[in-house]
């Protein structure tokens, strides 16, 4: 499909620099046959007894670093954000400016009482490398705490700097295995009083991990979707998990994804018969409008980029020109957008 048919236009007043307070403030577009507003308060009541909802329970690290690169006399100052683990000591990393830094180089991320070097192992040409550190396993992520920063959204980022309130905010309730680079914003809605209510409602909570890339907020270049490439991104749902939620879809309820990056891990862990299996590895599926959902009956989510590959996940699961709609519903209505704002709760267009 062409990427235009997925663009929109937004006022940058509608971008939400910092989430509602408090969390249930937050409001809720239900986009089914007809549009309803609603907000977050309503979320338990259009679950049902006996669904399962789909938690990410990654955790997000300070993956941002500035550093130094020497050549000579000459220095030059070097950004990188970490994208994707790849080894104890190994991460894929988007690198600023990329021109700057070159095969075989080194950058001084640390200081002269806690150093932390990085060499540049591989390259391509989209501004993206292998970063081979100093450190470590543990040591290294000891590193990262002590010299990043949070990875906050460049629409975030580019309008205000990060602060101690983000090292909160900007991480789920559920954040618990350490490795995402950007957070599973769905999540940064839930309350322990909204989960609360939505057990009283006879939901399940069943957890998974997909440890989100910074890719994610990469702009779709192509003009065409079936040219654009996904970035890998890591992810595991256990047994256990896996037998819940057949268990409880086989009984008749629905899985309902929290978030894009819940419905990405399990539509790839589903096979054709819309079963579960235990899933361990990467995943670079790239869902688009045609796509036939296995796994997932109803998703949770917030409000997305125009053309990125979230907005066309969300158009393929509703219906492109539902989601045009709802979208512009939501720009009118003063909804707030991406990831500190408001949420959206999609059913299935094929299940209508």
């Amino acid at each position: 499909m062409r990427v235009d048919h997925f663009d929109f236009e937004l006022p940058d007043d509608r971008i939400a620099l910092r989430p509602a307070e408090p969390r249930e403030a937050a409001r809720l577009l239900e986009v089914d046959a007809a549009l309803s507003d609603r907000t977050l308060a309503d979320l338990p009541s259009l679950l049902r007894p006996g669904d399962a909802l789909v938690v990410n329970d990654t955790r997000v690290i300070p993956a941002r670093l500035s550093g130094t690169r020497r050549r000579g006399e000459a220095t030059a100052r070097i950004e990188a954000t970490l994208h994707k683990r790849e080894g104890a000591e190994r991460w894929l990393a988007f690198i600023r400016p990329a021109k700057k830094l070159q095969l075989g180089e080194t950058v001084q991320f640390g200081t002269p009482d806690a150093p932390l070097d990085a060499l540049c192992l591989a390259r391509n040409g989209e501004g993206e490398g292998l970063l081979g550190f100093s450190a470590a396993g543990a040591a290294l992520d000891e590193a990262l705490r002590c010299h990043g920063t949070m990875p906050l959204p460049p629409y975030i980022a580019g309008r205000r700097t990060a602060d101690t309130h983000d090292d909160a905010d900007y991480q789920t309730l559920f954040a618990d295995r350490p490795g995402a680079v950007a957070a599973p914003t769905a999540g940064l809605h839930f309350t322990p009083a909204l989960l609360a209510a939505i057990a009283a409602r006879g939901v399940t909570l069943v957890r998974l991990t997909l440890h989100v890339g910074a890719g994610t907020f990469l702009p779709v270049k192509a003009e065409d979707t079936a040219d654009h490439r996904m970035h890998a991104e890591w992810g595991e749902i256990d047994a256990a998990a896996a037998d819940t939620l057949n268990r409880l879809r086989r009984a008749g309820g629905r899985v309902v994804a929290a978030g894009t990056t819940s419905l990405r891990l399990l539509e790839s862990a589903a096979g054709e018969d819309g079963m579960v299996r235990p899933f361990s590895g990467d995943t670079r599926i790239f869902i688009t409008p045609g796509y036939r959902f296995r796994a997932v009956d109803a998703l949770f989510t917030n409000f997305h980029l125009p053309r990125s590959t979230l907005f066309m996940l969300v158009s393929a699961f509703a219906g492109l020109e539902r989601m045009r709609a709802a979208y512009a519903h939501a720009i009118a209505a003063g909804y707030r957008f991406y990831s500190y704002g408001d949420a959206c709760f999609l059913h299935r267009a094929d299940a209508r």
